[in-house]
């Protein structure tokens, strides 16, 4: 999905909308949908989080909105990493990829719209098919990079995605031209704290009680941790 329809479609907006700092920034990870992330406590209680497959985006977004560019990172943590590969779903938009294409191209029209971008239904209809040509694009360079490195690569199953990520695209700016009173965020965990001054205090007492009921969780060198997969990136900020 980054290489497929993130990257092609950052490319895109520029195209269409113009340079933009959000799009530079956004660009300059080299893996945005990560899915690991690290940040102080301090950071995070600003941030107001998607609930849906727009996350990665949605964080990206928020740490931008709030910090300097200078206070994050993008490193590797780990060699290699074991993929959670999921199906593309071409059949039902509820879920695997298709699903997956859908809210983060949302998640992009919402932020961009944020930042004083306008769309209308025709616009919407050029980024899907401004996008579509740059993927496919991108398709012939990636299968040139497979053949000088000794790699195979499906350019059926490739093109196939990216014409399924482009009525995706088209579907997901319809409904945000329709939607426009959706609230796609949790609340900040600010927000949360002045209305549930406990909060932190009752999480600890259930992280506490998960921990006798069935052991703690804990990574070498001690502390309280959980790992999620995610691809072999890690943004950080603070």
């Amino acid at each position: 999905v980054s290489r497929l329809l993130v990257s092609p479609l950052i490319r895109t907006f520029k195209k269409v909308t113009g340079e933009h700092a959000y799009l530079q920034y956004l660009d300059s990870f080299r893996y945005p949908l990560a899915g690991e992330f690290s940040l102080r406590i301090d950071v995070l209680k600003d941030l107001r989080i998607p609930s849906d497959w727009g996350l990665e985006i949605g964080v990206l977004s928020e740490v931008y909105r709030n910090y300097s560019t200078n206070r994050l990172c993008q490193v590797e943590i780990a060699d290699s990493y074991d993929h959670k590969h999921q199906d593309l779903s071409a059949e039902d938009a509820s879920t695997g990829l298709s699903r997956m294409s859908l809210d983060i191209s949302k998640a992009l029209f919402k932020k961009l719209a944020t930042y004083g971008a306008v769309f209308d239904p025709g616009t919407v209809r050029t980024v899907k098919a401004a996008y579509f040509r740059i993927a496919l694009d991108l398709i012939e360079s990636y299968a040139n990079d497979a053949l000088i490195n000794g790699l195979s690569l499906d350019r059926h199953a490739e093109e196939q995605a990216v014409e399924l990520f482009a009525s995706n695209i088209l579907k997901a700016g319809e409904s945000f031209l329709e939607s426009g009173e959706d609230s796609p965020f949790m609340p900040a965990w600010n927000r949360v704290t002045s209305v549930y001054s406990e909060v932190f205090a009752d999480l600890l007492e259930a992280a506490r009680a998960d921990s006798a009921d069935y052991g703690p969780v804990a990574p070498p060198g001690g502390g309280i941790g959980s790992r999620l997969p995610g691809p072999p990136r890690m943004a950080s900020a603070g």
